[in-house]
Protein backbone atom coordinates (compact mmCIF):
# COMPACT_ATOMS: atom_id res chain seq x y z
CA UNK A 1 0.00 0.00 0.00
CA UNK A 2 1.65 3.39 -1.32
CA UNK A 3 1.22 6.25 0.90
CA UNK A 4 -1.52 8.42 -0.87
CA UNK A 5 -3.73 5.01 -0.10
CA UNK A 6 -2.78 5.12 3.39
CA UNK A 7 -3.29 8.38 4.10
CA UNK A 8 -7.00 8.41 2.08
CA UNK A 9 -7.77 5.44 4.81
CA UNK A 10 -6.72 7.37 7.81
CA UNK A 11 -8.93 10.24 6.36
CA UNK A 12 -11.86 8.49 5.83
CA UNK A 13 -11.40 7.04 9.42
CA UNK A 14 -11.01 10.20 11.04
CA UNK A 15 -13.62 12.15 9.33
CA UNK A 16 -16.53 9.55 10.68
CA UNK A 17 -17.74 12.39 13.02
CA UNK A 18 -18.02 15.14 10.45
CA UNK A 19 -20.71 13.88 8.27
CA UNK A 20 -22.94 17.29 8.20
CA UNK A 21 -26.30 17.21 9.21
CA UNK A 22 -27.77 18.34 5.76
CA UNK A 23 -27.01 14.67 4.94
CA UNK A 24 -29.30 13.40 7.33
CA UNK A 25 -32.69 14.53 6.34
CA UNK A 26 -32.85 14.73 2.50
CA UNK A 27 -34.79 11.77 2.52
CA UNK A 28 -37.28 12.01 4.20
CA UNK A 29 -40.06 9.38 4.52
CA UNK A 30 -43.88 9.54 3.30
CA UNK A 31 -46.12 6.89 5.29
CA UNK A 32 -49.44 7.58 3.71
CA UNK A 33 -50.96 5.26 1.39
CA UNK A 34 -49.54 5.65 -2.09
CA UNK A 35 -52.49 4.20 -3.71
CA UNK A 36 -56.01 5.33 -4.55
CA UNK A 37 -58.68 4.19 -1.78
CA UNK A 38 -60.64 1.04 -2.34
CA UNK A 39 -57.77 -0.16 -4.78
CA UNK A 40 -58.29 -3.30 -3.30
CA UNK A 41 -62.25 -3.84 -2.74
CA UNK A 42 -63.24 -7.25 -3.25
CA UNK A 43 -59.43 -8.44 -2.90
CA UNK A 44 -58.45 -10.97 -0.08
CA UNK A 45 -55.00 -11.64 0.90
CA UNK A 46 -53.02 -13.69 2.46
CA UNK A 47 -49.99 -12.62 4.49
CA UNK A 48 -47.87 -15.08 6.24
CA UNK A 49 -45.48 -13.62 9.31
CA UNK A 50 -48.40 -10.89 9.24
CA UNK A 51 -49.15 -10.86 13.20
CA UNK A 52 -45.97 -9.23 13.68
CA UNK A 53 -42.70 -6.08 12.09
CA UNK A 54 -43.53 -6.35 8.01
CA UNK A 55 -46.06 -8.79 7.78
CA UNK A 56 -47.79 -6.54 10.26
CA UNK A 57 -47.15 -3.36 8.16
CA UNK A 58 -48.53 -5.32 4.86
CA UNK A 59 -51.67 -6.13 6.24
CA UNK A 60 -52.62 -2.91 7.71
CA UNK A 61 -51.53 -0.64 4.56
CA UNK A 62 -54.08 -3.53 2.28
CA UNK A 63 -56.81 -3.46 4.92
CA UNK A 64 -56.48 0.20 4.41
CA UNK A 65 -56.99 0.13 1.01
CA UNK A 66 -60.08 -2.22 1.17
CA UNK A 67 -58.53 -5.83 1.33
CA UNK A 68 -59.98 -8.44 3.34
CA UNK A 69 -56.74 -9.78 5.14
CA UNK A 70 -55.77 -12.73 6.38
CA UNK A 71 -52.39 -12.94 8.62
CA UNK A 72 -51.63 -16.65 9.73
CA UNK A 73 -48.17 -17.18 11.66
CA UNK A 74 -47.90 -19.82 14.54
CA UNK A 75 -48.66 -17.60 17.57
CA UNK A 76 -52.44 -17.09 17.34
CA UNK A 77 -52.96 -15.01 20.68
CA UNK A 78 -50.49 -12.37 18.66
CA UNK A 79 -52.47 -12.58 15.67
CA UNK A 80 -55.87 -12.00 17.54
CA UNK A 81 -54.19 -9.02 18.66
CA UNK A 82 -53.50 -7.80 15.59
CA UNK A 83 -56.14 -8.74 13.79
CA UNK A 84 -58.39 -6.41 16.09
CA UNK A 85 -56.32 -3.74 16.04
CA UNK A 86 -56.26 -3.32 12.63
CA UNK A 87 -60.11 -3.78 12.21
CA UNK A 88 -60.38 -1.40 14.90
CA UNK A 89 -58.06 1.19 12.70
CA UNK A 90 -59.48 0.31 8.83
CA UNK A 91 -62.84 -1.02 9.30
CA UNK A 92 -61.79 -4.11 7.03
CA UNK A 93 -61.64 -7.70 7.93
CA UNK A 94 -59.14 -8.98 8.72
CA UNK A 95 -59.16 -12.97 9.61
CA UNK A 96 -56.49 -14.27 11.91
CA UNK A 97 -55.44 -18.03 11.24
CA UNK A 98 -52.96 -20.23 13.02
CA UNK A 99 -50.66 -21.91 10.57
CA UNK A 100 -47.00 -23.12 11.28
CA UNK A 101 -45.33 -23.05 7.23
CA UNK A 102 -43.12 -26.07 8.14
CA UNK A 103 -45.90 -28.65 8.51
CA UNK A 104 -47.72 -28.86 4.89
CA UNK A 105 -50.94 -30.19 6.63
CA UNK A 106 -51.06 -27.25 8.55
CA UNK A 107 -50.60 -25.09 5.61
CA UNK A 108 -53.45 -27.09 4.03
CA UNK A 109 -55.92 -26.98 7.76
CA UNK A 110 -54.91 -22.75 7.03
CA UNK A 111 -56.04 -22.20 3.93
CA UNK A 112 -58.94 -24.52 4.10
CA UNK A 113 -60.28 -22.21 6.70
CA UNK A 114 -59.31 -18.83 4.71
CA UNK A 115 -61.61 -20.49 1.70
CA UNK A 116 -64.34 -21.57 3.49
CA UNK A 117 -64.42 -18.05 5.41
CA UNK A 118 -63.32 -15.78 1.96
CA UNK A 119 -62.67 -17.32 -0.64
CA UNK A 120 -59.27 -18.04 -2.18
CA UNK A 121 -56.48 -15.56 -1.97
CA UNK A 122 -55.82 -12.84 -5.04
CA UNK A 123 -52.83 -11.51 -2.95
CA UNK A 124 -50.28 -14.09 -1.29
CA UNK A 125 -47.39 -12.89 0.80
CA UNK A 126 -44.67 -15.01 1.83
CA UNK A 127 -43.17 -13.11 4.61
CA UNK A 128 -42.75 -15.75 7.62
CA UNK A 129 -38.54 -15.49 8.11
CA UNK A 130 -36.35 -16.83 10.81
CA UNK A 131 -32.99 -15.22 11.55
CA UNK A 132 -30.25 -15.07 13.75
CA UNK A 133 -26.11 -14.45 13.98
CA UNK A 134 -24.10 -17.00 14.62
CA UNK A 135 -20.21 -17.97 13.21
CA UNK A 136 -21.16 -20.82 10.92
CA UNK A 137 -18.91 -23.43 12.51
CA UNK A 138 -21.10 -23.02 16.04
CA UNK A 139 -24.25 -23.52 14.38
CA UNK A 140 -25.90 -27.60 14.77
CA UNK A 141 -27.29 -29.10 12.06
CA UNK A 142 -30.91 -28.23 13.57
CA UNK A 143 -30.19 -24.83 13.97
CA UNK A 144 -29.65 -24.78 10.71
CA UNK A 145 -32.97 -26.71 9.28
CA UNK A 146 -34.82 -24.85 11.34
CA UNK A 147 -34.01 -21.63 8.88
CA UNK A 148 -34.44 -23.47 5.92
CA UNK A 149 -37.79 -25.00 7.26
CA UNK A 150 -39.27 -21.72 7.98
CA UNK A 151 -38.05 -19.33 5.31
CA UNK A 152 -38.04 -21.77 1.81
CA UNK A 153 -39.76 -24.85 2.88
CA UNK A 154 -42.21 -23.25 4.15
CA UNK A 155 -42.53 -20.65 1.27
CA UNK A 156 -42.76 -23.39 -0.91
CA UNK A 157 -45.75 -25.18 1.24
CA UNK A 158 -47.53 -22.38 1.30
CA UNK A 159 -46.67 -21.02 -2.44
CA UNK A 160 -47.70 -25.42 -3.38
CA UNK A 161 -51.01 -25.64 -1.61
CA UNK A 162 -52.52 -22.11 -2.52
CA UNK A 163 -51.07 -22.42 -6.23
CA UNK A 164 -52.82 -25.88 -6.82
CA UNK A 165 -56.02 -24.78 -5.63
CA UNK A 166 -55.79 -21.51 -7.73
CA UNK A 167 -55.02 -23.46 -11.07
CA UNK A 168 -57.66 -25.96 -10.37
CA UNK A 169 -60.37 -22.95 -9.75
CA UNK A 170 -59.02 -21.60 -12.75
CA UNK A 171 -58.19 -18.06 -11.08
CA UNK A 172 -54.99 -16.10 -11.10
CA UNK A 173 -53.60 -14.18 -8.21
CA UNK A 174 -50.51 -12.23 -7.28
CA UNK A 175 -47.48 -13.83 -5.26
CA UNK A 176 -44.97 -11.46 -3.39
CA UNK A 177 -42.20 -13.26 -1.55
CA UNK A 178 -40.06 -10.90 1.19
CA UNK A 179 -36.24 -11.67 1.00
CA UNK A 180 -33.40 -9.48 1.40
CA UNK A 181 -30.13 -7.98 -0.38
CA UNK A 182 -27.91 -10.42 0.92
CA UNK A 183 -29.40 -13.50 -0.54
CA UNK A 184 -27.62 -12.46 -4.02
CA UNK A 185 -24.49 -11.36 -2.46
CA UNK A 186 -23.38 -13.79 0.26
CA UNK A 187 -23.00 -13.01 4.02
CA UNK A 188 -21.21 -14.20 6.64
CA UNK A 189 -23.03 -14.88 9.88
CA UNK A 190 -26.52 -15.23 8.67
CA UNK A 191 -25.73 -18.19 6.75
CA UNK A 192 -28.82 -20.48 6.81
CA UNK A 193 -30.80 -17.32 6.31
CA UNK A 194 -28.67 -16.39 2.84
CA UNK A 195 -29.20 -19.45 2.18
CA UNK A 196 -32.58 -20.41 2.27
CA UNK A 197 -33.75 -16.61 1.21
CA UNK A 198 -31.46 -17.19 -2.38
CA UNK A 199 -34.13 -20.29 -2.73
CA UNK A 200 -37.07 -18.73 -1.94
CA UNK A 201 -35.69 -15.63 -5.00
CA UNK A 202 -35.07 -18.93 -7.10
CA UNK A 203 -38.52 -20.52 -7.10
CA UNK A 204 -39.89 -17.63 -6.88
CA UNK A 205 -38.35 -16.59 -10.38
CA UNK A 206 -38.49 -19.52 -11.69
CA UNK A 207 -42.48 -19.66 -10.97
CA UNK A 208 -42.73 -16.48 -13.11
CA UNK A 209 -42.06 -17.98 -16.14
CA UNK A 210 -44.10 -21.41 -15.71
CA UNK A 211 -47.12 -20.05 -13.63
CA UNK A 212 -48.31 -16.86 -15.85
CA UNK A 213 -50.10 -19.06 -18.02
CA UNK A 214 -52.19 -19.91 -15.03
CA UNK A 215 -52.60 -15.48 -14.40
CA UNK A 216 -50.23 -15.15 -11.41
CA UNK A 217 -47.23 -12.78 -10.95
CA UNK A 218 -44.25 -13.93 -9.18
CA UNK A 219 -42.06 -10.65 -7.49
CA UNK A 220 -39.97 -10.05 -4.82
CA UNK A 221 -39.40 -7.59 -2.54
CA UNK A 222 -35.01 -7.81 -0.89
CA UNK A 223 -35.18 -4.97 2.00
CA UNK A 224 -32.46 -3.69 3.96
CA UNK A 225 -32.37 -3.04 7.49
CA UNK A 226 -36.38 -1.78 8.81
CA UNK A 227 -36.25 -1.45 12.45
CA UNK A 228 -38.84 -4.02 13.83
CA UNK A 229 -38.42 -5.70 17.70
CA UNK A 230 -38.77 -9.13 16.76
CA UNK A 231 -35.20 -9.22 14.07
CA UNK A 232 -33.50 -6.73 15.73
CA UNK A 233 -33.22 -8.13 19.11
CA UNK A 234 -32.09 -11.40 16.79
CA UNK A 235 -29.61 -9.77 14.46
CA UNK A 236 -28.71 -6.93 16.87
CA UNK A 237 -29.01 -7.88 20.19
CA UNK A 238 -26.56 -5.06 22.09
CA UNK A 239 -27.97 -2.58 19.68
CA UNK A 240 -24.48 -1.79 19.25
CA UNK A 241 -24.48 -2.13 15.07
CA UNK A 242 -27.67 -0.27 14.33
CA UNK A 243 -25.94 3.28 14.93
CA UNK A 244 -23.02 2.31 12.58
CA UNK A 245 -25.74 0.40 10.28
CA UNK A 246 -27.03 3.96 9.45
CA UNK A 247 -24.29 5.76 9.02
CA UNK A 248 -23.23 3.34 6.12
CA UNK A 249 -26.62 3.99 4.53
CA UNK A 250 -26.49 6.25 2.07
CA UNK A 251 -29.61 7.98 2.80
CA UNK A 252 -28.30 8.20 6.31
CA UNK A 253 -31.52 6.18 8.07
CA UNK A 254 -33.55 2.08 7.89
CA UNK A 255 -36.67 2.46 6.04
CA UNK A 256 -40.08 2.94 7.65
CA UNK A 257 -42.66 -0.32 7.97
CA UNK A 258 -45.22 1.85 5.85
CA UNK A 259 -42.68 2.93 3.14
CA UNK A 260 -42.17 -1.55 2.55
CA UNK A 261 -46.18 -1.70 2.53
CA UNK A 262 -46.37 1.33 0.11
CA UNK A 263 -44.34 -0.75 -2.42
CA UNK A 264 -45.34 -3.81 -1.68
CA UNK A 265 -49.10 -2.93 -1.97
CA UNK A 266 -48.34 -1.39 -5.80
CA UNK A 267 -46.69 -4.52 -6.54
CA UNK A 268 -49.70 -7.11 -5.72
CA UNK A 269 -51.96 -4.38 -6.87
CA UNK A 270 -53.60 -4.08 -10.83
CA UNK A 271 -51.17 -1.30 -11.29
CA UNK A 272 -48.30 -3.36 -11.28
CA UNK A 273 -50.01 -5.81 -13.79
CA UNK A 274 -46.60 -5.82 -16.23
CA UNK A 275 -44.16 -6.70 -13.56
CA UNK A 276 -43.03 -10.24 -12.92
CA UNK A 277 -40.06 -12.07 -11.93
CA UNK A 278 -38.29 -9.28 -10.90
CA UNK A 279 -36.45 -8.55 -7.59
CA UNK A 280 -36.65 -4.71 -6.05
CA UNK A 281 -34.24 -4.13 -3.46
CA UNK A 282 -35.56 -1.59 -1.43
CA UNK A 283 -32.67 -0.36 1.08
CA UNK A 284 -31.83 3.30 0.91
CA UNK A 285 -28.76 1.97 -1.21
CA UNK A 286 -27.49 0.15 0.92
CA UNK A 287 -26.40 -2.94 -1.07
CA UNK A 288 -24.39 -0.62 -3.74
CA UNK A 289 -22.34 1.00 -1.03
CA UNK A 290 -21.07 -2.01 0.51
CA UNK A 291 -20.35 -3.08 -2.66
CA UNK A 292 -17.96 -0.53 -3.82
CA UNK A 293 -14.43 -0.60 -2.73
CA UNK A 294 -13.87 3.38 -2.47
CA UNK A 295 -17.75 4.07 -1.26
CA UNK A 296 -16.12 4.87 2.28
CA UNK A 297 -14.05 8.12 0.73
CA UNK A 298 -18.17 9.30 0.77
CA UNK A 299 -16.72 10.57 4.82
CA UNK A 300 -13.50 12.93 3.42
CA UNK A 301 -14.60 16.24 4.17
CA UNK A 302 -14.60 18.72 1.06
CA UNK A 303 -12.11 20.93 2.00
CA UNK A 304 -10.07 18.04 2.38
CA UNK A 305 -9.72 16.69 -1.59
CA UNK A 306 -7.84 19.75 -2.72
CA UNK A 307 -4.68 18.61 -0.41
CA UNK A 308 -5.78 14.63 -1.26
CA UNK A 309 -5.52 15.90 -5.12
CA UNK A 310 -2.28 17.87 -4.86
CA UNK A 311 -1.01 14.78 -3.22
CA UNK A 312 -1.65 12.27 -5.66
CA UNK A 313 -0.75 14.79 -8.55
CA UNK A 314 2.87 15.27 -6.69
CA UNK A 315 2.92 11.26 -6.49
CA UNK A 316 2.15 10.97 -10.26
CA UNK A 317 4.51 13.39 -11.16
CA UNK A 318 7.65 11.58 -8.76
CA UNK A 319 6.35 7.82 -10.31
CA UNK A 320 7.01 9.60 -14.17
CA UNK A 321 10.91 10.42 -13.22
Amino acid sequence: MNKTSRLLGKLAQASTTTTSVREMNKFPPVTTPMLPPKSFDGKVALITGGGTGLGKGMATMLSRLGATVAIAARRLPVLEATANEIMNETGSTVLPIKMDVRDPEAVKAAIDHLEQAHGLPNIVINNAAGNFISPFERLSPNAFKTIVDIVLNGTANVTLDVGKRLIKAGQGANFLAITTWYAEMGSGYVVPSACAKSGVEAMTKSLSSEWAKYGMRMNIIAPGPFETEGAFKRLDPTGEFTAQGKKKIPVKRFGEIEELANLAAYMVSDYSSFLNGEIITFDGGEKRAYSGNFNGLDMVPQEQWDMLENMIRTTNKKSKL
